[in-house]
């Protein structure tokens, strides 16, 4: 079925083109009665302006933009990424709001798709996720004015509304956790290090082994797969001084290195306790099942979404933290194996 133009809507209403422009834009040039007769015949045959015709009216998008700078592979394993938007989605679905999705390859790419975004008047904002030191992205968008929230921070966002997180203090009383059930030698599989909330786990992590005396903690760096997280596991767990206990910053990694320590002969958590960050149901699904470290990931999402529709209205962006992640044990984590006692 041929999809309905502007020249149809005319030639019903007997018009030209510029009398139903004036009309479907809200402009000066046609009756009232024209008006509407002009808008029941569009509706009638499903005809709608174009993003373009939207952009010349300086209508609104009614759409928020995410750009993610993630393999898209990552994507669909990794539960943050689905969760976070089921909770944006459910928010803008109930404002009528779309939500723009796209993968980049570097923050260089994801910088260019705001400003063609922003000059296509695509969407009306944007929300920004994986925050990192010294952002480009962020005075890229204040130079654009294109309304914006980052779920992350609380520095370096530029003074952009922002949603965040204390990511240190759930470190800090997960370290004090495994140490209270009598680990001395503990690892962290990290995340990307470019990234700011991977900064702050490990800075936390580094000054809470210091203060317990932990001389053997390292942490390990990755980015965020389960085949990085299975290989970084394998080189902690062949070392000389083996750490007993193991936090890995998202929930894909700690099922490889699970994974990995049942295929090196290891008994989880007798010989080693795992950990993971972003309790999902597939923490749940393994066995022993995982430890981990855990929020509501889609009411965050609802949260920026609103914040950002707040913002896009005109009212002044600030800075909120969310809930901290809370530590649920489970199977994954015990007592480390006294030696010499089987």
């Amino acid at each position: 079925m041929k999809r309905p133009t502007i020249a149809d809507v005319a030639r019903r209403a007997g018009v030209s083109k510029g009398a139903v422009s004036y009309a479907l834009n809200g402009q000066p040039g046609v009756s009232e009665a024209t008006r509407q007769r002009i808008l029941a015949i569009a509706t009638e045959i499903g005809f709608s302006p174009s993003s373009a015709a939207r952009a010349l009216s300086g209508a609104t998008a009614e759409a928020v933009g995410m750009a993610l700078c993630r393999p898209a592979r990552t994507l669909g394993i990794e539960p943050f990424f689905m969760e976070l938007i089921s909770g944006v989605e459910a928010e803008l679905s109930a404002r009528s709001y779309a939500l723009t999705l796209q993968v980049v390859a570097d923050p260089d790419a994801e910088i260019a798709v705001y400003r063609r975004w922003w000059a296509e008047r695509r969407v009306d904002g944007v929300l920004v996720c994986d925050l990192r030191t010294d952002d480009r992205r962020v005075p890229a968008l204040r130079k654009l004015q294109l309304p914006a929230v980052v779920i992350g921070g609380p520095g370096y966002t530029g003074g952009l509304a922002h949603v965040w997180s204390d990511d240190a203090a759930a470190l800090v009383e997960t370290v004090e956790y495994l140490v209270a059930l009598g680990h001395r030698r503990i690892a962290r599989v990290g995340g990307l290090p470019s990234l700011l909330h991977t900064r702050t786990r490990t800075e936390a992590f580094e000054q809470v082994c210091r203060r317990l005396g932990l001389t053997d903690a390292a942490t390990v760096s990755s980015d965020y797969t389960g085949e990085e997280g299975a290989r970084a596991t394998r080189r902690l767990l062949s070392s000389a001084t083996r750490p007993t206990a193991v936090i890995y910053d998202n929930d894909v990694m700690a099922i490889a290195g699970l994974s990995v320590a049942q295929e090196m002969g290891l008994a989880v958590p007798a010989d080693v306790s795992i950990v993971a960050w972003d309790d999902s149901p597939l923490c749940k699904l393994v066995h022993p099942p995982l430890t981990a470290l855990g929020r509501d990931i889609p009411a965050l999402g609802a949260y920026a979404a609103r914040q950002l529709l707040a913002v896009i209205a005109g009212r002044p962006g600030t800075g909120v933290q969310d809930e901290t992640a809370r530590l649920t044990p489970r199977g994954s984590t015990a007592p480390p194996r006294t030696p010499g006692v089987p």
